[in-house]
């Protein structure tokens, strides 16, 4: 289980910066996150250009590619948040299918052959994919059939990032010397993202509408999350208030600026630099275990890779 380790105690300054929470429409949509549920039938490049026209805002982009038959969770970036969109590319995700075998086989086989897929497989890319098709491994975490109806199979798979679901159907068919192929696939969550926390096109532009129109913008700052929302995955770093400028400018973060840091920072991790507020500042290269920071007197604890915060959003004080 996650926990936060106290480095050194300090006081939350009320002078500088400003908790994620307390953010405008406008300062949101300048580094926001969206978790859509994409309809079958456009492309997720499609669909995030429309999302784009209704927020009427100049940079986005989505992490994790859904094919056009394909419906589910989508996340959607916008502004300086697209660059943490590979964040999303990395976390496992969680799907739903429908398989059709071709021919018929006992429930009792189907079962018992699928369930020899958890665990790590090898899958070459389908022919229509945008990657290399190369022969690699990913990981089943858990497949778990929800109903047998003769030749359809539901089930429920989470896997890693990566996995073509599409394949892992035919390579099901083939062990079962039936042949299959995927009939229907819905994603019900990328990383922490949920199915159940989804919200659809409509909803974004009703919400568009409500605060434009009327000044209310609290359904649509529900449906745009700031971009600290991409780091929840991670490990955390909390630094002082002293210490923000000189990362806002691609500084390397010394212990000495440490405030407090989650117990799974380890040494070549990826963890995100955050401000006493809930800020995200940066992501960055841990050089050490939690243990190591909370009693080195000096040294770098983390090399800073990628700035979101803008310089003097702090004071400098280095």
């Amino acid at each position: 289980m996650q926990r936060t380790l106290i480095r050194e105690r300090s006081p939350i300054s009320t002078k500088w910066g400003k908790p994620p929470s307390e953010r405008s429409v406008d300062e949101i949509l300048d580094a926001g996150v969206i978790n859509l549920d994409k309809p079958q039938g456009p492309t997720s490049h499609q669909v995030t250009a429309w999302v784009r026209d209704i927020l009427g805002v100049k940079r986005i982009g989505h992490g994790g590619t859904l094919d056009p038959k394909v419906s589910g969770v989508l996340p959607i970036a916008t502004g300086r948040a697209t660059r943490a969109t590979d964040i999303t590319l990395k976390t496992d995700k969680e799907y739903v299918c429908m398989m059709r075998l071709h021919r018929d086989k006992k429930d009792e086989d189907v079962r018992r052959i699928t369930s020899t897929f958890v665990g790590d497989i090898y899958q070459t890319p389908p022919v229509r994919s945008a990657v290399k098709r190369q022969m690699r491994i990913r990981k089943i975490h858990s497949i778990q059939i929800l109903e047998v109806k003769n030749r359809d199979i539901l089930f429920r798979v989470t896997c890693d990032a990566g996995t073509y679901v599409r394949t892992l159907c035919v390579d099901i068919g083939d062990a079962l010397g039936v042949g299959a192929h995927m009939e229907d696939l819905r994603r019900v969550r990328s990383g922490n993202m949920k199915e159940e926390e989804s919200v659809q096109l409509q909803d974004i532009k009703d919400a568009c509408v409500l605060w434009r129109e009327e000044g209310d913008s609290e359904w649509l700052k529900r449906i745009v999350r700031p971009f600290e929302y991409l780091f929840d995955p991670l490990p955390k770093i909390i630094i002082k208030d002293s210490a923000v400028d000189a990362i806002c400018r691609g500084a390397d973060l010394a212990v000495v600026g440490i405030v407090k840091l989650d117990d799974i920072v380890l040494n070549g991790s990826t963890v995100a630099i955050m401000t006493e507020k809930g800020e995200g500042i940066a992501m960055a290269r841990a050089e050490m275990n939690a243990s190591e920071i909370l009693t080195a007197r000096e040294g770098i604890a983390a090399k800073t890779e990628r700035v979101f915060m803008t310089p003097n959003t702090y004071p400098s004080m280095w």
